[in-house]
């Protein structure tokens, strides 16, 4: 299956030409679902015989399917309870059908009127719980007995196995309407829901299974979705190759710029960074009062002294000596350490003003952007923007709560407004081209909210750049490549002490993991000429 992530309406719509245009029953994808969730449910918990199930139904199809749940469960020995929460006479379609099999099998069947009800059932005990209230239907505050249901379930000890989306999640922003079931394990049908990839959804969902309840794959390829789950098969095919007669010019030169006082660690971690994902070379631009502490920092990277400005930072008048610098590089990194003082702006202004080659833009020249707009040329190189939530926030005029509240959709807009490559951090980092695609990252822990994870980032990126991907590539493979090196870093030492130079570390791991040995291709010279 595709990895894309879809939104409730375009699964809606999938399901839809499933049963109008092919003429796959809605009844047969019911079946198929509940049946999946069984299957899914028994490899994660073990089998079915002798547990006892309690299976939260809502009226709709998502209650259908929880019917089919609770048959299948039965046939493979369990002791299942449907508790119906809605009125039987609205359930209609093939919900309806399903609920006369129940009937029929004399299956065990209760309609909830009451909070205090299953207060009683639950007394009996439980070894599982299976939420088919909601799926993908909710868009405002769940209410009424529903909401209590669902409260009712906060801190439950059995596992809760969710049927497509739990209950309460809004499938296409990961909100929470109130309130959610927060399951072990969802099983969604057809395609990733987007609300399942991002938090805090992602967080209510546990582990997630995609499952195939037979829609074709010509209907989702057809539905033309614009965002996908980035996966490691793709970054895979996307690494620099390595042939055995390179040499570090074949790799490209990145030329990092920034640093203020006391801040002269972070261009020296984008530097390290770059070097790490295989940038041939790397020289790093940064105010004289800082030089001496940056030079002593990283003995591979070319280190060069700018005229600086009163307040520490870099100038216009850095920028006019940098001439030479700039005609070797054919990828800047711009924005680590920077500053935000009014010299470093105009630095900024006559830096991008300048700039001919593919540029990644980080901290406070993102900050300086938002501040004053015009800094960034009408016209401009192939860029990428790398913004946390509250420089998103500011680039764009908002708060950073509108921000988290849909990732996706503020970093499409700034990729269109900016016209460059976006890329969102934070849990699940999304990318966005100027072009409408979108790609949220699996990749990464807790553990890299820290200090100069950003700048890794940046340098990682860069560095990418500078081996011949292009903006969206490096972007894609730089964040999932960032995220797995966190990972790898948070197994050797944990979420709590992890610190930006454990990541750094660990990019070469995480490059080694995903290729094991990318294979050779004619040689690419990838230099700017002087």
């Amino acid at each position: 299956m595709l990895p894309v992530l879809v939104t409730a309406e375009e699964m809606r719509q999938m399901d839809r030409r499933t049963i109008e245009e092919f003429g796959i029953p809605g009844l047969l994808l019911m079946e198929n679902a509940g049946l999946q969730v069984v299957n899914h449910a028994e490899q994660r918990f073990g089998s079915w015989r002798g547990k006892r199930a309690l299976v939260l139904c809502g009226g709709g199809n998502n209650g259908g399917d929880g019917m089919v749940v609770a048959r299948h469960a039965v046939q493979r020995g369990a002791e299942a309870l449907v508790v119906l929460v809605a009125d039987p006479a609205k359930v209609t379609g093939d919900a309806l059908t399903n609920l006369r099999i129940v009937q029929k099998l004399e299956l065990p069947l209760h309609v909830l009127r009451s909070i205090d009800e299953l207060r009683d059932l639950w007394a009996g005990g439980w070894d599982i719980v299976v939420d088919a209230l909601l799926g993908i239907g909710v868009t405002g505050e769940v209410r009424g007995l529903i909401g209590e249901v669902i409260r009712f379930f906060e801190g439950c000890a059995a596992p809760v196995v969710a049927v497509d989306v739990p209950s309460g999640i809004d499938a296409d922003t990961g909100a929470v309407c109130g309130c959610a079931m927060r399951a072990r394990l969802t099983v969604t049908f057809g395609a990733m829901k987007v609300g399942l990839a991002v938090y805090p959804g992602a967080e209510y969902a546990g582990e997630v299974v995609v499952a195939d309840i037979g829609i074709p794959a010509a209907v989702v390829e057809q539905a033309n979705v614009p965002r996908r789950l980035i996966t490691r098969e793709q970054v895979r095919e996307w690494l620099p190759a390595r042939p055995p007669d390179a040499h570090k010019g074949h790799f490209g030169h990145v030329l990092v710029v920034g640093g203020s006082v006391g801040l002269a660690g972070a261009p020296m971690m984008a530097a390290e960074a770059a070097l790490r994902v295989g940038a041939g070379l790397c020289s790093v631009a940064v105010p004289q009062g800082i030089y001496a502490a940056a030079a002593s920092t990283l003995r591979e990277a070319m280190v060069h002294p700018l005229p600086d400005a009163p307040e520490g930072c870099l100038s216009a008048e850095s920028i006019g000596a940098m001439t030479p610098l700039l005609q070797r590089a054919n990828v800047l990194a711009i924005g680590p350490g920077w500053s935000t003082h009014p010299p470093a702006r105009e630095g900024l202004r006559k830096l991008l003003a300048v700039a001919r080659v593919p540029c990644v833009i980080d901290a406070d020249a993102l900050n300086c952007i938002a501040l004053e707009p015009d800094l960034l040329p009408a016209e401009h190189p192939p860029m990428v923007l790398t913004p946390h939530p509250g420089e998103m926030a500011r680039l764009m005029n908002t708060d950073t709560a509108t921000v988290q509240s849909n990732r996706l959709e503020m970093a499409r807009q700034a990729a269109q407004r900016f016209r460059a490559v976006v890329v969102l951090k934070g849990a699940r980092t999304v990318i966005a081209t100027p072009e409408g695609r979108i790609r949220v990252n699996p990749t990464g822990n807790a553990g890299m909210a820290t200090g100069g994870s950003g700048d890794v980032l940046t340098g990682a990126v860069a560095g990418l750049l500078a081996q011949g991907l292009d903006v969206e590539q490096s972007a894609v493979a730089g964040v999932y490549i960032h995220g797995l090196a966190g990972d790898l870093a948070a197994q050797e030492v944990g979420t709590a002490g992890l610190i930006a130079g454990d990541i750094i570390r660990c990019l070469p791991e995480a490059i080694k993991a995903l290729e094991g040995e990318a294979p050779a291709e004619p040689l690419k010279d990838r230099r700017t000429e002087a």
